[in-house]
């Protein structure tokens, strides 16, 4: 009977041995706000799956929608203005 081994077992070892870099540290701490918001916008459209959808439900889902939106104008105004130097 033949052995099978993984040719790349090593590669892959060392590739899940290593830690977020401070500059990916970085990135998503700019981009909690908007993770915060698209987890809030999840939420509120998982308690409308398994019921009837009322009033209340539907202003849930349009302002966590909003505040996605308003989260992601934010990040790309912060991120247009470093790539300008802060000039408009």
């Amino acid at each position: 009977m033949k052995t099978i081994a993984a040719l790349q077992a090593v590669v892959t070892a060392a590739s899940l041995d290593f830690e977020p870099t401070g500059a990916e540290l970085d990135a998503i701490e700019l981009e909690m706000p908007l993770i915060r918001a698209e987890v809030e916008l999840l939420d509120a459209q998982i308690m409308t799956i398994d019921r009837p959808v009322n009033e209340l439900d539907v202003r849930r889902v349009r302002r966590a929608r909003n505040r996605v939106m308003a989260a992601r104008r934010d990040l790309t105004n912060r991120a247009t203005s470093t790539l300008t130097g802060g000039a408009a």
